[in-house]
């Protein structure tokens, strides 16, 4: 049996970086393709030819990707979520799929907070007026005394209500499955899901890509946020309808919107909230700090490495893949 290839999608790497020696330190050879924008039909199928593990990006691993990766035994992301990954279909192969808990929690935290006070203090606005030869002095809201309602009260959700109590806010939060006990301890209000949109001036989105929560925010919820309110998304796109988002923009039953993640990215060129004057959007660089993407980048090694010489790896979010894997 020849010497086990591991593919790299993720942007960030490069070959001959801390990832690369790494792996090949371990005996694997390693092919690096990273993803940027789209791929052509069929080009992601060619690159798993002969591959062991992939240390994946954003790519999409659908039934027939995975079904035509004949070699593959796992798939080890960069980062935390892994919407991206049929899990199941994976399972069914004999294939782990391990992600990255917690490594850029303080670095999307971080953005969240920096969208909070770019939105409030309409950072935006005030820089465009400047950049087109005006000098407009717009009105913000002062965050001291103001409300902050987070959904989803995990290890980012906590992080941005620490950092929004340290400025003066009053934090609500929603959260079925939250530590009720954390919250008591951290004076952060746990309450229904309406009355965080009922009272928030700024809500901001950290929860997971789910049935359940896929356009959780659409119209309903946004004409029950106060027009005067800021919506802020760092988890995951298609957590908001962006027709519902463009059309309470529009109207202008909301004051602005801050997303880093969209239902489809990258964004179409088309799209109305490239230019919108009360939103701004970024590339999904939540996670883009050289501490975050340093230690995602070691915990997909890690785990790889592990898998392929043996051992049980960590983090692995589809545990039902040992009951189809294949050995020798």
């Amino acid at each position: 049996m020849g010497t086990a290839r591991i593919l790299v999608t993720s942007a960030f790497l490069r070959p001959g970086d801390a990832t690369d020696l790494a792996l090949r330190e371990a005996g694997f050879d390693t092919v690096h393709a990273p993803l940027r924008g789209q791929r052509k039909p069929g080009e992601l199928e060619s690159l798993l030819e002969g591959v062991s593990g992939v240390i994946a990006g954003s790519d999409r691993f659908d039934e027939g990707v995975l079904a035509s990766a004949r070699d593959l035994r796992i798939i080890a992301r960069t980062g935390v979520g892994y919407d991206s990954i049929d899990t199941a279909a994976a399972a069914s192969r004999g294939i782990a799929v391990c992600n990255a808990p917690g490594v850029n929690s303080a670095a999307v935290a971080e953005l969240a907070l920096t969208f909070i006070l770019m939105l409030a203090r309409k950072v935006p606005e005030a820089m465009r007026s400047v950049r087109e030869g005006a000098w407009a002095r717009p009105t913000g809201l002062q965050l001291d005394s103001s409300t902050l309602g987070i959904v989803g009260l995990g290890a980012i959700g906590r992080t941005v209500a620490q950092h929004a109590q340290a400025l003066g806010m009053r934090v609500v939060a929603h959260d079925p499955y939250a530590d009720r006990g954390y919250a008591a301890d951290h004076d952060i209000a746990l309450v229904p899901f309406e009355q965080v949109l009922d009272e928030a001036d700024v809500v901001s989105l950290h929860i997971a890509l789910t049935p359940e929560t896929r356009h959780l925010i659409d119209a309903d919820a946004l004409r029950r946020m106060k027009r005067t309110a800021y919506l802020v998304n760092t988890a995951r796109g298609p957590v908001v309808d962006e027709n519902a988002l463009i059309a309470a923009l529009d109207a202008g039953d909301l004051a602005g919107a801050a997303l880093d993640v969209v239902e489809e990215e990258p964004l179409a060129a088309s799209s109305a909230l490239r230019d919108h004057p009360r939103a701004f959007v970024t590339a999904h660089i939540g996670g883009s700090t050289s501490q975050a993407r340093d230690e995602s980048a070691r915990v997909a090694v890690e785990s790889v490495v592990d898998f392929l010489q043996g051992r049980p790896p960590r983090n692995v979010v589809n545990p039902g893949y040992r009951q189809n894997l294949v050995t020798g």
